[in-house]
């Protein structure tokens, strides 16, 4: 809230519910979905993850999901909407990685579609770290189309096959960036038309990100993020994003760096 104070537009904070067990368990393993809710996640599971699953956590990644259903639900109504959590890309159907416990992202374009609120999804995942518990869990389907564009030597070692995936060299910086990602999402929009993009936000393509090994600047960010809302516009198509990775020292810093891409989304969604 601190960081985002820092901003000119203006905000409606919403609570979201806890996402209810049944969709979370239409993509995960109910098994393991068991193990968060009763805090019996494996030790092995729990490396995976990279932290212990507490109480605190288990809450938060059942709400996490639902931020981004109704994040989604909010700009279907407006025309983008933000979930200040969620791109949990990494988690997997039997298991969590990543920093991830559950696929927020997978979760809540699932359930949009079964409830009839979206026909086709594009879940667009810009953070330096390719979507690769998205890609596995949506594979196949004809409904939601997975986008990756990211570092292609870093994590995960093993990449898994999203709809489309952008694997970029280290150090590619903000020209270089943009030509890929114009090369792709235009394209992608036209041919796949979805109804509502999923945009997993991460900003760890930064140069000081301490896990990026991209080379964006503060200004190639936001090049980025406007020219995603733009082409979502162009189309009428709503948008919501999620928080995704960024990592540093300073935490500020960071916060500083997501509360932007969502203040700068907000203006560019109602620009003249």
């Amino acid at each position: 809230m601190e960081a985002l104070a820092l901003g000119k537009a203006t905000f409606t904070v919403h609570e979201p519910d806890p996402m209810p067990r049944r969709w979370i368990e239409a993509v995960h393993d109910p098994a393991y979905v068991e193990e968060v809710a009763t805090l019996n996640v494996p030790p092995e599971k729990e490396r995976r993850i990279g932290f212990p699953v507490t109480d605190r956590v288990m809450r938060r990644s059942m709400l996490s999901p639902g931020g981004t259903w109704a994040a989604a639900k909010l700009a279907m109504a407006h025309g983008y909407a933000a979930n200040a959590a969620g791109g949990s890309h990494h988690a997997l159907y039997d298991g969590g990685a990543g920093y991830c416990v559950f696929n927020d992202l997978a979760i809540a374009a699932n359930r949009l579609i079964v409830e009839g609120e979206a026909r086709r999804i594009l879940i667009l995942d810009l953070d330096v770290h390719q979507g690769d518990g998205t890609a596995q869990l949506l594979a196949g389907r004809d409904d939601i189309f997975t986008l990756s564009i990211h570092a292609e030597k870093n994590f995960p070692v093993r990449k898994a096959v999203s709809s489309l995936d952008i694997a970029l060299a280290d150090g590619v910086g903000d020209g270089d960036y943009m030509a890929a990602l114009m090369d792709v999402l235009p394209d992608t929009l036209e041919h796949f038309a979805p109804d509502l993009i999923l945009y997993q936000a991460g900003v760890d393509p930064h140069v000081d990100d301490r896990l990026g090994r991209l080379s964006l600047t503060d200004e190639g960010l936001e090049a980025r993020d406007r020219a995603v809302m733009r082409e979502a516009r162009r189309r009428g198509v709503p948008l919501a994003s999620t928080m995704g990775g960024g990592y540093g020292e300073d935490r500020m810093v960071v916060a500083r760096r997501h509360a932007a891409c969502m203040v700068r989304l907000a203006e560019e969604a109602v620009s003249p």
